[in-house]
């Protein structure tokens, strides 16, 4: 299906095209470029233009740049705007402008991946669904997300973030949701925030980005709840809750963890009712409420809805769970690690701690946790590190492993027969790791995306071979 001609595209943009072409998608990467999309080519780390030729010989349709780069032909299908990524932003408010999709917009300072792509599923069953991608949240993400967006879309999920002041504002008014969702606010990015209620201010700007008529949903349970909702007031809109208050709109009564499930006893405005999720975790239930208070709004269908909520797993690298099985013949011989390597500040860290001592061990088995640096947290991020040790659950893990200079204060805060290995980085741990990790072990890797903790979860992969644990126990 055509998603942007040559005429559609110069008229967005006001651009210059040159040729006759027509694009069937939006890639900003040549390794991931598929035949017949728009290659944009963005400066980043190097200039889009220097790929523009293999863009072309790999199968683009045209090329959205500032100028004819060199070594292509001066009338190659091409767009030829001032600014490219203006001319990316004009595309994506094109296609918001054109198309009838009830657009989503989501952020928070955890749970946006996870609620988007809870969102994509539960959407996606009742209707046509284009979802962000990964977590293309930023100044580029939304654009691109937005351009990419199919014009016969019955719903569009938009996942919005940031990483200082003034960034979600604009993008909200790019992505001008009809409903926009806060997962939470929690201190992450403090380096650049005076305080919470800061980033809840920050947060609380996706408002200004609401189509006339537009809904708000917030979670109920925050320090920062009343503030987030007098924001929303003052954008005349009455926010929706969710959350474990029995005020909430939609409120969790009872949430059990189990090893591998989470159940939730909820009131869906009223409505009591009950769901399954396929991964354990609190924070997976108030995603999943979060979700379903979309739904509701939306005017789906509970019933399906609550039945796709039960299919979703967590992405890669977000608490997804798996078995490494370390000999081909005696197939027990094994350990489930949770990959939740992607990123982390102290309210993630606390949920994921949780489901860990929530977890089944096998036969003479423990409960291990390699946890890495939570970045970007300013002033008192050595007392949030240290202070985890503090946490009711905390004694049920049998070691801990530990990575980075922060690290180290929870490290040293240890009891002797917890504490593990303390290592500067994550490379010399991954050294170790058939040390770490025996059969019968349950194995949680946590940590901010800078502390490279994904290493730890590579090397322990290497140890033998993995299935999801939906695949293993058969659903």
């Amino acid at each position: 299906m055509t998603l942007w001609t040559a005429h559609d595209a110069e008229a967005a943009t006001g651009g210059q095209a040159i040729g006759n072409w027509s694009a069937n998608g939006v890639s900003i990467d040549t390794r991931t470029l598929k035949s017949g999309d728009l290659f944009v080519a963005l400066k980043a780390a190097r200039d889009g233009h220097e790929f523009v030729a293999q863009a072309l010989s790999k199968g683009a349709a045209a090329a959205l740049v500032s100028h004819v780069p060199e070594g292509v032909a001066q009338d190659a299908p091409l767009l030829i705007v001032d600014d490219v990524l203006q001319g990316l932003e004009a595309l994506g408010r094109a296609a918001r402008a054109r198309t009838k999709a009830k657009v989503v917009g989501v952020t928070g300072s955890v749970g946006k991946t996870s609620t988007k792509e809870m969102l994509g599923t539960v959407l996606g069953g009742q209707g046509k669904t284009h979802a962000a991608e990964a977590s293309y949240n930023n100044h580029w993400g939304v654009p691109l997300t937005l351009a990419r967006m199919p014009v016969d879309a019955d719903f569009a999920v938009i996942e919005i973030g940031m990483n200082h002041p003034g960034e979600i504002a604009p993008l909200a008014k790019m992505a001008k949701p009809d409903i926009a969702v806060i997962t939470i606010v929690a201190p992450a990015h403090l380096e650049a925030f005076e305080s919470v209620d800061e980033i809840a201010r920050e947060k609380a700007a996706i408002f200004e980005g609401l189509v006339e008529g537009g809904a708000a949903l917030i979670n109920g349970d925050m320090d920062t709840t009343e503030l987030v909702a007098s924001i929303a007031l003052e954008h005349g809109v009455k926010a929706m809750q969710f959350g474990a208050l029995d005020t909430a709109d939609f409120s969790a009564t009872k949430i059990d963890l189990n090893d591998q499930t989470t159940i939730v006893r909820c009131n869906i405005q009223g409505t009591p009712t009950i769901f399954k999720i396929g991964a354990p975790g609190r924070h997976f239930a108030m995603n999943a409420l979060a979700t379903l208070g979309v739904a509701h709004h939306l005017g789906l269908d509970l019933a399906v809805s609550l039945g796709d909520i039960g299919r979703w797993l967590p992405p890669q690298g977000r608490g997804t769970r798996e078995r490494i099985v370390m000999d081909v013949v005696e197939d027990h011989l094994s350990f489930d690690l949770i990959d939740d390597a992607f990123n982390a500040n102290p309210t993630s860290m606390i949920a994921a701690l949780e489901v860990l001592s929530a977890a089944k061990t096998g036969r003479n088995g423990r409960k291990i946790a390699v946890l890495g640096d939570m970045l970007e947290l300013g002033i008192g991020e050595l007392e949030m590190h240290r202070s985890l040790a503090d946490q009711p659950f905390f004694s049920e893990i049998d070691v801990v492993h530990c990575v980075g200079s922060r690290m180290r204060v929870l490290y040293e805060a240890l009891p002797e027969d917890q504490s593990g290995r303390w290592c500067e980085t994550a490379e010399e741990l991954a050294q170790c790791a058939h040390a770490i990790v025996h059969s019968g072990d349950v194995l949680l890797v946590k940590g901010s995306k800078g502390s490279k903790v994904s290493r730890v979860v590579d090397a322990v992969r290497k140890l033998g071979h993995s299935a999801p644990m939906s695949q293993q126990e058969g659903g």
